[in-house]
């Protein structure tokens, strides 16, 4: 089966059943034998295709006057498909973008469709010049939506607090390729020796600044391949998101609960910290995601880890006053980490900002139940979005005197000034994330 065919079964996945664009990739890679070049093709058609299909469709509305709901699903994502090629992939020829397109017609779709994907991609290749974008002056969240591939809501929300520049700026950002980050497991190895040992398996690669463990990779094998990886040396783990366990700044010894723990990527970062000494209690709601905390854990020569199916809201019962430290990373609407999932923008919806603080605040008020006296509160989330960041801290806080805010930004790796930490993607070029430190007075 060549790239584009796989590509278009992927995209009608994802366009017409609801299938989440990075698992059927993942999938669809496995079950067929490709090249590199062509793995990496299909990867680029899938991802460009899902995440800018909104300015797609607006560019093939330009050449179909009948409306692309009259069309099959399948025919308007083979043409989705040579869109995103004739007019994102400048290495692409025209004839391969247009001829290829029209073999696939051929093959599921008929006669008069395969005429019709020809006469649209031929007639938008000759006419360039209809390839426009809305005024910026007259329409700034039209002309930012569709040039950078956002949903008008989302766009919208940041023009108002920020300037244009900079929201121009943060939607760039979100549709960069950051290199794979790993956390070095230093309970194993330090980062020079696994640098060393990821660079002799064949891994480009060099130390991420911010974070002690963090290493950046920006070529390498299948990750499975890695003899380091099945070792337990090291776990993929998002540069923001290690920074978190350094926040917590958990002891040798002490009685840690994660409070909405999976994949686990932060409870293993704290049992590194804690040299593998203490109780880590890791919590999710499924049994099937704690399963892959437990499988880590052991991949990492973690034994301190337990792991537990409970709400998040309802800890008390069996954890009050018990831990020295609690982490809440929280359920949040994930603007801040949009860059990792082409399809997660179009998902997300502004009314997720009404719902979510709620929940938010009430997994904080479960947790900050289960503290010892002077124990320390870790809130964060993988977002950007006020409501949810430091609206969330400062309801808790008013309700609850008895927890003060530490200057959070003191306890990072590379401390900066703050009371509350917000990554920006534009600003900080990593992931949108935001920490607060608080702790329970004697």
């Amino acid at each position: 089966m060549k790239a584009r065919e796989i590509a278009l079964h992927i995209v009608n996945e994802v366009e017409n059943n609801g299938a989440y664009a990075n698992i059927v990739l993942a999938k669809s890679l496995t079950a067929h034998q490709l090249s590199d070049q062509d793995r990496r093709f299909v990867t680029e058609l899938v991802y460009g295709t899902v995440r800018s299909k909104e300015t797609i469709d607006y560019f093939l509305k330009k050449f179909i006057s009948r409306g692309l709901a009259s069309l099959s699903p399948v025919i308007l994502n083979i043409l989705r498909l040579g869109v995103y090629q004739l007019v994102f992939l400048t290495k692409v020829p025209v004839s391969a973008a247009c001829n290829q397109s029209v073999e696939l017609a051929k093959k599921y779709g008929h006669a008069g469709t395969v005429k019709f994907v020809n006469g649209v991609l031929r007639n938008m290749a000759r006419h360039e010049e209809k390839l426009t974008y809305p005024d910026k002056q007259q329409d700034p969240v039209r002309y930012l939506s569709l040039v950078y591939f956002h949903p008008a809501w989302m766009v919208e929300r940041w023009l108002k607090r920020f300037s244009f520049d900079e929201t121009e700026a943060l939607c760039q950002a979100n549709n960069e390729i950051l290199p794979l980050s790993l956390r070095t497991n230093t309970l194993k190895i330090d980062r020079i020796a696994l640098l060393e040992r990821l660079r002799a398996e064949g891994v480009i690669c060099e130390a991420a600044p911010l974070v002690p463990e963090g290493i950046l990779c920006s070529k390498h094998p299948s990750l499975g391949s890695l003899a380091s990886l099945k070792e337990g040396l090291f776990q993929v783990q998002d540069l923001s998101s290690m920074l978190v366990a350094h926040v917590l700044d958990p002891k040798p010894g002490e009685y840690i609960i994660d409070a909405c723990s999976a994949p686990g990527g932060k409870s293993t970062h704290m049992a590194a910290l804690m040299k593998n000494r203490g109780r880590i209690l890791a919590i999710d709601l499924y049994e099937h995601k704690l399963a892959l905390i437990k499988q880590n854990a052991q991949r990492l020569g973690m034994d301190m880890i337990e792991t537990r199916a409970l709400d998040a809201t309802d800890l008390v019962a069996a954890h009050v006053g018990q831990a020295d430290r609690v982490l809440v990373d929280a359920p949040c609407s994930g603007l801040g980490i949009l860059r990792h999932k082409a399809d997660a923008r179009w998902r997300k919806s502004e009314a997720l900002l009404m719902e979510l603080p709620p929940l938010q605040i009430a997994i904080l008020e479960s947790a900050a139940k289960c503290l010892k006296g002077n124990g320390i509160l870790v809130y964060s989330t993988c977002t950007i979005e006020p409501e949810e960041n430091g609206d969330v801290v400062q309801k808790f806080l008013a309700a609850h005197p008895e927890f003060v805010l530490e200057e959070t930004g003191r306890y990072l790796p590379c401390p900066v000034p703050g009371f509350f930490v917000q990554y920006l993607p534009h600003k900080d070029h990593q992931d949108g994330f935001f920490i607060a430190r608080m702790r329970l007075k004697a």
